[in-house]
């Protein structure tokens, strides 16, 4: 099935990270993986020049991060960055490229979870900016690539190996939308 997903949208460059995880985090990781799920698609969803972005209930106020969501055993990618922004971003997208397969392992004392992020530039299509799952999202924004950027330290500072993966993942991510622009 990957196959044909990369047919489609493109082969992504691929990486590894590590990063560590308080117990606690890596307690609830390996809780959302007991259902067979080891990997998320992310979203790069653009509107006009701008990107859409969610910020969850916990996060401290004018912290946002790109939609993503789990990927269920008994879908594919294309269908689970469909309803992961429908459900974070209350729209219906299009995906343009398959540009980042990041493979990463979080480690918590002697213990590792190994985990794979496939990344995505989309198009917005249509929908109200809002949040349909409101018990996960809490807000959905429009950010420049630049002003996305600028939250990496913010992500950095809470302390959390996910939110610390998030930001090398957007600032690898950013990194190669900008490439591709380039090359374009």
């Amino acid at each position: 099935m990957l196959s044909d997903i990369e047919r489609k949208y493109g082969t992504p460059r691929e990486l590894v990270m590590t990063f560590p995880m308080n117990p606690k985090e890596f307690q609830i990781l390996e809780s959302s993986m007991r259902d067979g799920r080891d990997s998320d698609v992310t979203m790069f969803i653009f509107k006009g020049d701008k990107i859409i972005v969610i910020a969850k209930p916990f996060y401290p106020e004018g912290l946002y991060r790109a939609p993503s969501g789990g990927i269920r055993p008994e879908e594919n990618l294309e269908q689970t960055a469909k309803r992961e922004a429908y459900e974070e971003t209350g729209t219906e997208i299009e995906l343009e490229k398959y540009i980042l397969k990041i493979r990463v392992s979080f480690v918590c004392d002697r213990e590792k979870a190994e985990w794979t992020s496939h990344i995505f530039t989309a198009r917005y299509i249509s929908g109200e900016l809002k949040p349909i799952d409101t018990h996960e999202i809490e807000k959905v924004a429009l950010m420049s690539l630049d002003e996305i950027s600028s939250l990496k330290p913010r992500l950095l500072q809470q302390n959390s190996g996910g939110l610390a993966y998030r930001a090398a993942l957007t600032e690898a991510t950013i990194t190669e939308i900008l490439s591709i622009k380039k090359g374009a």
